[in-house]
């Protein structure tokens, strides 16, 4: 499994706005309840959780003082967890940008008050996304210093040549 590429969730959010925008557009005047704001509240709780997963994690992988030694299949959750949300995050961001872009066009006393709900949603989403890449960068190994590497083979045997 490799690190999240930064092109996957910028395809994943611009496919997602445009699918806002197209829907947001047929769909808005008639047939749509204002915005609501729990999934924004939803969104920057997830963020602050992997956040504050990411601070804890490092410090556990660095083995700061203080901190008790990470469990590998812990690490490799928050992995898969970080991956999943980061894109989660990406079509989210992508939806509140195409929302947040036609409602700002728009000049109706509904778009005008649905607009906060959407920044905040758009700003809450772009957080879980840069939240959850922040934690898998934080569940990596660290690089180990030069004098710490094992001896290589030649140590090892030094009368085989």
């Amino acid at each position: 499994m490799g690190p999240t590429r930064i092109s996957t969730l910028v395809v994943a959010a611009l496919a997602a706005a445009a699918v806002a925008w197209l829907l947001i557009s047929s769909f808005y005047y008639d047939r749509l309840p204002p915005l609501p704001w729990l999934p924004v509240v939803t969104l920057a709780g997830l963020a602050v959780l992997e956040a504050y997963a990411a601070i804890n994690t490092r410090g556990r992988i660095e083995r700061r003082p203080g901190r008790d030694p990470v469990n590998p299949l812990m690490v490799a959750r928050f992995v898969v967890l970080a991956k999943a949300s980061a894109l989660v995050g990406a079509i989210f961001t992508g939806a509140y940008a195409g929302l947040t872009g036609w409602l700002f066009v728009q000049s109706t006393r509904a778009a005008a008050d649905d607009r906060p709900a959407a920044v905040a949603g758009l700003l809450a989403s772009a957080a879980l996304v840069a939240a959850a890449l922040w934690l898998e960068r934080s569940c990596r190994v660290p690089d180990q210093p030069d004098d710490e590497h094992e001896p290589d083979d030649w140590e090892n045997h030094p009368g085989r040549r």
